[in-house]
C-alpha cells in the first residue's frame, strides 16, 4: 500500500516540474518594420520646445569681454537648490544648481533684475534674459537650460529610479535606455505614460511594438514624466515556477523518506 502511494507522489512531482516550463514570447520592438527598414509610419519631427514652468531649476550664464563683470551671475548659477526628487515620495530630495523660478514665473539674476519666464521656452528665455542684460553688460552671450528636468521609469526595466537629464528633448526610448531597458518581462505593447498638465494628471499607452510610436505627441518626454513598465503573464508564471519547483522538491523529498521508510 504504500508502495502504491509512493508511486503516485512521484508522478505528482513530476508533472509538476513539467508544468513550470513556459515558452519564451517575442520582445522585439517595432515589429512592423520589414527587413528592409519599411516602416508604415511617416517620418517627422514632432518634438515640440517646452516651455518654463514655477518650480523648474535653469542653468543660466551670462558671458561678456570681461569674465569677471559677470562673474556674480555665473557664481549664482552654481549655487544648489534642493527640490523634491519625486512628488511621490517627498522625503527623497536631489539639489540641482541654477535660479529657480518662483511662484511669479521670475528668476532672480544678480545686477540684472527679476525677470519673467515662466511661460516661455529655454530660447525665448535666453533672447529676453540677453535683451535684459544688454543694459548692463556689453555683448552678452547668455545660455539657458533646465538643470532638474526629471523623468521617473518604474516596473520592469533594469535600473528603476527618477532620472535627472541634461537636456530637454528626451524621448520614450532614450528614458528607458537610462534605466536599463526593459527586462524580458515588461509588457512592450502596454507601457504607461503619466503626464500632470496643470494640476491633472493624463494616462497614456504606448506600445514599442509598433513604429507608431514615433510620431505619437507623447514620444518626447516632458519634465515629470513617469513611465511605468507593466509586468506581463510571464513574470507570474516565474513567480508560480518557483513555487511549483518548490513544492515539487518538497514532494520528491517526502516520497523519498516515504520509500525509506516503508523498507525498515
Amino acid at each position: 500500500m504504500l508502495t502504491k502511494k509512493c508511486r503516485n507522489l512521484l508522478v505528482i512531482s513530476f508533472v509538476f516540474v513539467l508544468s513550470s516550463c513556459t515558452s519564451t514570447k517575442k520582445v522585439a520592438y517595432f515589429q512592423d518594420i520589414d527587413a528592409n527598414g519599411n516602416s508604415p509610419v511617416e517620418n517627422k519631427d514632432i518634438f515640440k520646445d517646452l516651455t518654463i514652468h514655477s518650480d523648474d531649476i535653469l542653468s543660466i550664464s551670462i558671458v561678456t569681454i570681461d569674465a569677471v563683470t559677470s562673474m556674480p551671475v555665473n557664481q549664482l548659477s552654481g549655487q544648489s537648490v534642493t527640490t523634491p526628487l519625486s512628488s511621490a515620495n517627498p522625503s527623497a530630495l536631489a539639489s540641482a544648481s541654477g535660479f529657480l523660478v518662483d511662484r511669479n514665473g521670475e528668476v532672480d539674476i544678480s545686477v540684472v533684475g527679476k525677470i519673467k519666464v515662466a511661460g516661455l521656452t529655454t530660447y525665448q528665455a535666453r533672447e529676453l534674459i540677453k535683451k535684459k542684460a544688454s543694459v548692463v553688460y556689453r555683448d552678452p552671450n547668455v545660455q539657458v537650460r533646465y538643470a532638474n528636468f526629471k523623468v521617473t521609469i518604474l516596473g520592469e526595466v533594469a535600473r528603476p529610479s527618477s532620472y535627472v537629464l541634461p537636456n530637454e528633448k528626451v524621448s520614450v526610448l532614450d528614458a528607458l535606455g537610462m534605466a536599463g531597458d526593459l527586462t524580458i518581462f515588461g509588457r512592450r505593447e502596454n507601457v504607461l505614460l503619466i503626464r500632470e498638465i496643470d494640476g491633472k494628471k493624463e494616462f497614456v499607452r504606448l506600445d514599442l511594438n509598433s513604429s507608431q510610436l514615433f510620431n505619437s505627441p507623447y514620444y518626447y518626454l516632458k519634465q515629470n514624466d513617469v513611465i511605468y513598465v507593466e509586468p506581463n503573464k510571464g513574470k507570474a508564471a516565474s513567480l508560480n515556477q518557483a513555487r511549483t519547483q518548490s513544492f515539487a522538491v518538497i514532494g520528491t523529498a517526502l516520497s523519498v523518506l516515504i520509500v525509506l521508510f516503508s523498507r525498515l
